[in-house]
């Protein structure tokens, strides 16, 4: 079963500006494609790669100057100065969840499988789709659905989840899709399923908390000149780093110095994000919704 086609491959690549003797971080190692191209442009230089999903391990690359640490990228600053790294000249992050994740069954992650309700990302935390479902109350689980899915009726469907899980638990994803069906109009349902099925996995894994972590540690290791390179797939994570990128937060309010200046240790690179082409989403279509977004620290 393939992994993942790397998405927007040869477009993040060049926006590293790739220095041969530099120091790289992959925070999103997954079938290894954008780590390849990057040790091919890489002499005396390393790469870092990073993964909690313990079946990336099967895509190991052997090859010098390359390690792959098994560990969420919001580490990435302990476990490389563990390392003896403090410095790097660039990172590059691919945000999707895999084509390996979402077709294995058994992960959850997918409304076109049926199984259990699972969605973690590293399979050694504790608390799955099945314990948020089951176990947060309503008010929780509804501000889950709109924070994390933009879910106008996070409510309804929170009070849907809790009335059933009631009578009965709500163990399988099969279970779940039945439960929230009829909320929309049938020509909406994939996509309202799957903004369902979105904040249900940002939950589980803590993505956002996760990213802001990593965009924070990338930014103070980036060496000046180093570039930052994110592939994101949703408004909530395009924001966080467009708002990073052209203001210097993650909130997006222009902050200033006491002489005017902007307080940004970033400059963007590409100031309309870019997106696959026609040719790859033909012949990918999950890097339809992929937006680059290139950045240089000052």
């Amino acid at each position: 079963m393939s992994y993942h086609k790397p998405v927007l491959l040869h477009e993040s690549v060049h926006g590293l500006k790739i220095n041969p003797k530099g120091v790289y971080v992959d925070a999103t190692f997954g079938g290894g494609g954008h780590s390849k191209l990057i040790l091919s442009n890489l002499k005396k230089g390393k790469l870092f790669a990073f993964d909690h999903d313990k079946d990336t391990k099967k895509n190991l690359l052997k090859e010098d100057g390359f390690k792959l640490t098994q560990a969420n990228f919001r580490y990435i600053k302990n476990f490389l100065k563990l390392e003896g790294v403090t410095q790097i000249d660039g990172l590059l992050a691919d945000l999707g969840v895999s084509s390996y994740q979402f077709d294995v069954a058994q992960r959850g992650f997918s409304i076109r499988h049926d199984s259990e309700l699972d969605m973690r990302m590293n399979t050694n935390i504790s608390v799955s789709a099945k314990d948020i479902i089951n176990k947060y109350d309503v008010e929780i689980l509804a501000n889950v659905f709109y924070k994390y899915g933009e879910l106008r009726n996070s409510r309804k469907i929170a009070d849907y989840i809790v009335k059933e899980r009631g009578i009965n638990p709500i163990n399988t994803t099969n279970q779940l899709i039945d439960i929230i069906s009829n909320l929309v109009p049938v020509k909406r349902r994939n996509q309202f399923l799957a903004r369902v099925f979105q904040a249900i996995r940002i939950e589980v894994n803590d993505e956002i908390n996760a990213l802001k972590d990593m965009l924070i540690d990338a930014v103070s290791m980036l060496k000046k000149g180093g570039r930052i390179v994110i592939i994101s797939y949703h408004s909530l994570e395009d924001r966080l780093v467009k708002n990073l990128f052209n203001k210097g937060n993650f909130i997006g309010k222009i902050e200033k110095d006491f002489f005017g200046n902007k307080l940004s240790p970033l400059i963007p690179i590409n100031k309309n994000v870019i997106t696959p082409n026609h040719v790859e989403i033909s012949n990918n279509s999950r890097s339809r919704s992929a937006k680059l977004r290139i950045a240089e620290k000052i």
